[in-house]
């Protein structure tokens, strides 16, 4: 069974950067597409960014476009979220996710969560000055 395991998660101010990782364990992850969500307080969960298994297509949410970057190493077994001039708003519970390539693009899929058979515990990010 795939598993996923988050990191990079902390506090940073605002205009600052932070890069989150995730690492897959247990298979290989070149099968798989990758996402990225959040969730904030209060609100339901939030596609940020996708990435397709061979890395040739990316998408992103209009909020984090042109600041957020998503990228993945399959012969690393990683994939990450570069986060750069960071805003209070993006405060949340930042999760990876898997799911299979073969169910539909990035772009269709980060619309919704029901696609994506395996998350990531979660790791917090905090935007504060």
């Amino acid at each position: 069974q795939l598993q996923l395991v988050e990191s990079g998660g902390g506090l940073v101010q605002p205009g600052g950067s932070l890069r989150l990782s995730c690492a897959a364990v247990g298979v290989t992850l070149d099968l798989y597409t990758i996402a990225w969500f959040r969730q904030a307080p209060g609100k339901e969960r939030e596609g940020v960014s996708c990435i397709s298994s061979s890395s040739g297509s990316r998408n992103y949410a209009d909020s984090v476009l042109g600041r957020f970057t998503i990228s993945r190493d399959n012969a690393k077994k990683m994939a990450y979220l570069q986060m750069n001039g960071l805003k209070p708003e993006d405060t949340a519970v930042y999760y990876c996710a898997a799911g299979s390539a073969a169910l539909g693009t990035c772009r269709s899929r980060l619309s919704t969560t029901s696609s994506w058979s395996i998350w990531g515990q979660g790791t917090q990010v905090t935007v504060s000055s």
